[in-house]
């Protein structure tokens, strides 16, 4: 489903190849396959190794048989959902599905840290601050 989740910051935005056979969505986490994006949920490798390849946060939707171009935001803050936790200001991220994070221990997977602090145990949403990998050197 579409749904702007930036909220603020430079988003030094990229333009990406789509195949006519990927649909992506406004909101959806996109990583980096040889000279297209592709969405989170097509990644074949584990979730650990997502971070890797993660390119950014689509800016612009792609429908099937669309062949143009889209708008990926490399960097910025973004409001994803997540499960409940607490959530301290600087946490990692690392996501789950295309529009969904979860916390992480480990640098190696996160995609962004958290922007806001939450103090009580809080659900959705979450304010993350992104870091493409492949175009900023990640987190």
């Amino acid at each position: 489903m579409d749904k702007m989740r930036w909220r603020y910051g430079d988003t030094n935005p990229v333009v990406a190849a789509v195949n006519g056979d990927t649909v992506i969505e406004i909101g959806d986490a996109v990583f980096q396959n040889v000279n297209e994006a592709l969405p989170a949920s097509e990644f074949p490798l584990g979730p650990t190794e997502f971070k890797d390849y993660f390119l950014g946060v689509a800016m612009q939707r792609s429908r099937k048989g669309d062949t143009s171009n889209i708008r990926v935001a490399t960097t910025g803050v973004f409001e994803f959902d997540c499960e409940p936790r607490n959530w301290e200001l600087g946490d990692l991220v690392r996501m789950v599905g295309n529009q969904n994070v979860a916390g992480t221990d480990y640098a190696e997977h996160a995609i962004g840290r958290v922007a806001k602090f939450q103090h009580e145990f809080y659900s959705s949403p979450v304010l993350v601050d992104i870091r493409s990998t492949v175009m900023t050197g990640g987190v």
